[in-house]
């Protein structure tokens, strides 16, 4: 953990509604297409949630998906392929929630050259990978996605 508190000293938590928002902002820049898309590859798991939200506003009913693991909480490690995908990605839209340091985005880019890749929230090291995102973070910055996170009570500082 202290690895952790070393490489990120900032945190962007994200809600629903804005995790939604961003979502639909991505959309609006993934719409303005010659062809339409083939489908949707969703990055699980992080992927799933800006996909679904994608292709409902796309239009698109082909969704597919690569399992890839790369983070250990909040350590980040070696990308491990659970389940690939076929072809080269011709006409196919790869969603993901964020690009980090770019690993993940490395293995599908080999596995899938030819499709588009967009994330919502990109990181400097992982920008250059990616062909369209929406908000842009520091590197040091861990984002706090609402599937991560609950609300609860926090004792007042006078209270403690």
């Amino acid at each position: 953990m202290d690895k952790t508190k070393d490489r990120y000293t900032r945190s962007y938590p994200i809600s629903w509604d804005q995790l939604h928002r961003d979502a639909k902002a991505l959309s609006w820049r993934l719409h303005d297409r010659e062809t339409p898309w083939k489908g949707i590859v969703a990055i699980t798991r992080g992927g799933l949630v800006p996909a679904a939200i994608i292709a409902r506003e796309l239009g698109i009913h082909h969704i597919d998906t690569v399992c890839i693991t790369s983070y250990d909480g909040q350590n980040q490690g070696e990308a491990t392929i659970l389940k690939g995908i076929e072809g080269d990605g011709e006409g196919l839209l790869i969603i993901d929630d964020l690009v980090d340091t770019g690993s993940t985005a490395k293995v599908v880019r080999r596995m899938l050259p030819k499709a588009y890749f967009a994330t919502v929230y990109a990181k400097p090291a992982g920008k250059p990978l990616v062909d369209a995102h929406v908000t842009e973070v520091s590197q040091d910055t861990w984002i706090l996605f609402p599937w991560d996170s609950e609300a609860r009570f926090v004792e007042p500082i006078a209270g403690r």
